[in-house]
């Protein structure tokens, strides 16, 4: 029988880390992804997440987000109509360092006036100098390296005045074999598929995420399992810092 190994994250790329992915096929894998999240609850993790750092402030107040690794800004138009039916007053900031993503976004969102974009390397000194009241990281954590992964959190954390909210795959070997018996069903987009998997493998387990955690100077840390096999990790900000 084939053995999954989920010991270790795996250091197999991912098709859409190339940026040179562009036009029709992009579009439709990045709105593929964007259903298949949606199909297994993904979006209601970060949603919930930003609930949580807003329940101590006034709707009144325009509250800055921004979600790094935006893609074509799924969670950003859901964040939209959350915002308006709550009577929230949003900024809403997709960064992706992929100009291709970004013009698709851009094009998706054209109703929303609070949604923008720029297209920024998250390593880069301009990026750094950005602040926002929450930085979401929406299955972006996965594509980087333990000490990359570090790095940026510390920096998010900084950036941020009120938190950050991770929302990324638990790597299991269950996940793993009902995903893949998932789109053998609802998925026919290849890339989506072997993407999807490599996604998995490239995740966390809780063990990660704690030796994460013990790397950067905050003392609220909420990590916690989530239906369909994510983590939800919210870092908040003390009092005394917001």
């Amino acid at each position: 029988m084939f053995k999954i190994d989920t010991s270790k994250r795996t250091d197999e790329s991912e098709i859409m880390d190339d940026f040179d992915l562009q036009g029709e096929e992009l579009g439709r894998t990045l709105n593929d992804l964007d259903n298949i999240n949606s199909w297994l609850g993904g979006n209601k993790i970060t949603i919930k997440g930003v609930e949580k750092l807003l329940q101590k402030g006034s709707p009144k107040n325009t509250i800055s987000i921004a979600d790094i690794g935006c893609g074509n800004g799924a969670i950003l138009r859901k964040l939209a109509d959350w915002g308006r039916k709550n009577g929230y007053n949003l900024e809403l900031v997709g960064i992706d360092a992929n100009t291709h993503a970004i013009a698709i976004g851009e094009d998706l969102s054209a109703e929303y006036s609070e949604i923008s974009f720029r297209s920024l390397n998250i390593f880069s000194e301009e990026f750094r100098k950005l602040e926002f009241d929450i930085i979401l990281c929406t299955l972006t954590l996965h594509h980087f390296k333990d000490l990359e992964i570090i790095n940026l959190l510390k920096q998010l954390y900084v950036q941020s005045n009120k938190g950050v909210i991770i929302n990324d795959l638990h790597r299991s070997s269950t996940a793993y074999i009902l995903f893949k018996a998932f789109c053998g069903v609802f998925v026919d987009n290849e890339i989506a598929r072997k993407d999807g998997l490599i996604s998995i493998l490239r995740g966390f387990k809780k063990a990660d995420l704690n030796r994460y955690k013990e790397q950067i100077l905050a003392k609220n840390h909420s990590i916690r399992w989530k239906w369909a096999f994510r983590y939800q990790w919210i870092i908040e900000k003390e009092p005394n810092n917001l």
